[in-house]
């Protein structure tokens, strides 16, 4: 079967994308030029879909800038060292997950994609709305009543593997799986030279994770 697979070139997606291989799936990875603050991300995401030699990788031009209104695609300071702090922090980025699927069932029903993997995670996350299970069976509806495959196939069928694991869980999952974690990056705002900042929540997150996985953190910080 083939599948979709969201690649952000961050922790997570690349642990997905081992995942998805290690069941037999033929991997399309997608990853977004969306606006964000930086190019790292994207330098890592083609590094993990080279690494892990995807069937096809597609780099989708998408300007969220004209938006605004996030830390990542706007003049507004990436938050530091605020990790559990109550709410939805200003790095989420309006809509981003709903664009990112509508996108990647585009492309699972151009390809004949039955699936489409995504590395969202309700439980060591920033706490967006668009990373939890009511909000991934909302759209799996979506896909469902709108579009020919849904109609038809009743796909493509999201999964998320990693939705009710640990950041911990989910680097031990990646470690049997062969994953490089120093091909990755996680960083919301590192510096010029693409060390990690080490406070923003994504750093802090990651940092945790290696931690109480007992594996070693492959991660430049600055700090």
């Amino acid at each position: 079967m083939k599948a979709v697979i969201l690649l952000s070139g961050g922790l997570d997606s690349a642990t997905v994308l081992a995942m998805a291989q290690a069941e037999g799936r033929a991997c399309i990875a997608v990853s977004f030029a969306y606006g964000q603050r930086h190019e790292i991300e994207l330098a890592a995401a083609r590094r993990v879909a080279r690494a892990m030699e995807v069937v096809e990788h597609v780099v989708f031009p998408l300007d969220l800038r004209v938006f605004g209104g996030s830390a990542l695609t706007d003049a507004i300071a990436v938050p530091k060292d605020a990790v559990g702090t109550p709410g939805i922090p200003v790095t989420y980025v309006p809509a981003r997950n709903t664009i990112f699927l509508a996108l990647a069932t585009a492309l699972a029903e151009a390809r004949g994609a039955g699936e489409i993997w995504i590395g969202v995670n309700a439980v060591d996350y920033s706490g967006y709305p668009d990373c939890r299970p009511e909000f991934i069976a909302a759209f799996q509806q979506v896909i469902g009543r709108g579009t020919r495959s849904g109609l038809e196939r009743g796909e493509p069928r999201i999964r998320t593997p990693l939705m009710a694991m640990t950041k911990a869980e989910i680097i031990r999952r990646g470690v049997t799986h062969g994953v490089d974690y120093s091909l990755t990056h996680s960083c919301y705002d590192p510096d010029p030279e693409g060390r990690a900042c080490g406070h923003c929540d994504s750093c802090l997150l990651r940092k945790r994770g290696f931690e109480e996985a007992g594996v070693i953190d492959p991660t430049l910080y600055v700090s």
